[in-house]
């Protein structure tokens, strides 16, 4: 039986979409996965988001609280706010009280990635996310140091054993490395993985 995976993303300049589409490119290098990309509602009026250049063209389509349920492992990709989850990725959340009373989600593979502005909530917003993803009794998976790229001091670049990041500089010019997207992608692969190993 194949296992449903969901990549679920919040974007505003297309930094966390960018890296939810590399995390894609892993989960479905893993034969016997079945892969969803989707995105949390935008929460910000248009007008003020296409005037702060918010990237609002996104492919993916708009995911529901309920259907969480549906899938045996969730990657989360959120960017972050002050050391936070966004608020739109938070908002989401918020609406899944109802799976938590059922304990849907108990059991369930939660993952997470970001992207910040210079390094500053790397591993806060992670564990922001991580906290709700415990609360729902989901089984939280991070990326490990087999990951080659994770150890690398080479150069500047997002990631922890928290989860893959990206730095997309203060102005947010920076587009995510080579070695970032191959984090994510290690992370999406690795989550496939584990989820297969699950079967019984």
């Amino acid at each position: 039986m194949m296992k449903k995976i969901l990549v679920l993303y919040y974007s505003s300049y297309g930094h966390v979409e960018t890296m939810a589409k590399a995390v894609c490119e892993g989960v479905t290098s893993v034969a016997g996965v079945e892969l969803s990309l989707k995105r949390v509602p935008e929460l910000v009026p248009q007008e003020l988001a296409e005037k702060s250049g918010f990237v609002l063209n996104q492919s993916a389509e708009l995911a529901r609280p309920a259907e969480l349920a549906d899938y045996d492992a969730i990657l989360f990709g959120v960017p972050t706010r002050f050391g936070n989850m966004a608020s739109q990725m938070r908002n989401f959340l918020d609406q899944t009280g109802g799976l938590w009373a059922q304990g849907k989600l108990i059991g369930k593979i939660g993952s997470a990635f970001t992207s910040t502005g210079t390094g500053g909530g790397n591993e806060t917003t992670l564990q922001s996310l991580h906290t709700t993803l415990f609360h729902h009794g989901m089984l939280v998976v991070g990326l490990p140091y087999s990951c080659p790229e994770l150890a690398d001091i080479s150069e500047v670049k997002g990631g922890s054993p928290l989860g893959a990041a990206c730095i997309a500089g203060a102005d947010g010019s920076r587009a995510p490395s080579a070695k970032e997207l191959a984090m994510a992608k290690f992370q999406g692969k690795h989550v496939a993985e584990l989820c297969l190993r699950m079967q019984g």
